[in-house]
């Protein structure tokens, strides 16, 4: 894993302590942003695409950014909170380049490093646990703004902090693409880095030195995907991120990942969502559960 620690731009939205008795049961919930927990005491469990996970005592588990995921309660649980929000809209994503477990054991020490970041920001500490209430385009845009203002120690500490949580989920991470072509790796990192770019697939095999049948055939191979629907994945992440985090124009977040036709830009947004770009910044604008736009 040679990565530059430098690339890796992680802040703390939201971090905090809760105790619930039964009342932790939100469905369907999905974010631009990574969840990271440390389990103190009780049961709970975690429904991921991968299967139901029960949440243990003294052990730690993160959900990344757009993973749609439930919540199982139905007794006392307790436990640690951090959502981390990953600033990549101009650069790749070192985040999304792995595969993290979801479960890891924690140090004896990650409990007061989880004490020490709710000290040293309290006013990230969640007014309630139901998502809609602060998975939200203000709660966003509030919390990444008074990340930007905080003096600068605090940054320091915070970001240190964070970096000794991940780095338990690191240790035991996998390449999300396992291609073993370097071919293939060179044009999936050019893709992520520049998604502002109108990429055209006979080009991307002319970087890749090959012919484009035989590029597809390969990347398809490599990634389970063809070229295109990555891009589109990719791009429409990014759209999502910035239709939250952005008071920009819908037809301006198209334009800025290279769909100069707004129109194509709302179709494939929709595809790919369930809802136009116009309702999905509702939703987190004004804190609407999809279901009830839909």
């Amino acid at each position: 894993m040679n990565y530059s620690i430098d690339k890796l731009h992680i802040y703390t939205l939201n971090v905090g302590f809760a105790r619930h008795d039964g009342d932790w049961n939100w469905k369907n919930v999905r974010s631009p942003f990574s969840r990271l927990y440390l389990v103190v005491e009780g049961r709970a469990q975690i429904a991921l695409p991968s299967g139901i996970y029960d949440l243990t005592p003294g052990h730690l588990y993160y959900i990344p950014a757009f993973t749609t995921h439930s919540y199982i309660c139905d007794s006392l649980f307790s436990h640690y909170y951090i959502h981390i929000y990953e600033n990549n809209l101009e650069a790749e994503s070192m985040l999304d380049n792995w595969d993290f477990p979801v479960e890891a054991d924690a140090a004896e020490y990650d409990i007061e490093l989880f004490k020490r970041l709710t000290y040293i920001n309290p006013f990230l500490k969640l007014p309630m646990s139901n998502p809609e209430i602060y998975d939200n385009h203000k709660t966003l845009v509030n919390n990444i703004d008074m990340n930007m203002r905080r003096p600068f120690h605090d940054k320091v500490e915070s970001r240190g902090i964070l970096f000794i949580l991940l780095s338990r989920f690191l240790k035991m991470a996998t390449p999300k693409v396992e291609t073993h072509d370097d071919r293939i790796r060179s044009i999936i990192s050019h893709i992520r880095s520049k998604l502002y770019e109108n990429h055209d697939i006979d080009q991307l095999a002319k970087f890749a030195c090959m012919s484009k049948d035989h590029f597809i055939r390969i990347f398809r191979k490599e990634t389970g995907e063809t070229p295109n629907a990555y891009i589109t994945k990719k791009k429409m992440e990014a759209a999502e991120l910035l239709l939250i985090t952005s008071e920009d124009s819908i037809k301006s977040v198209a334009m800025s990942l290279g769909y100069n036709d707004c129109s194509y830009f709302n179709k494939i947004f929709k595809k790919y969502s369930g809802i136009t770009p116009q309702q999905y910044r509702k939703t987190h604008k004004e804190g609407i559960s999809p279901k009830t736009i839909l």
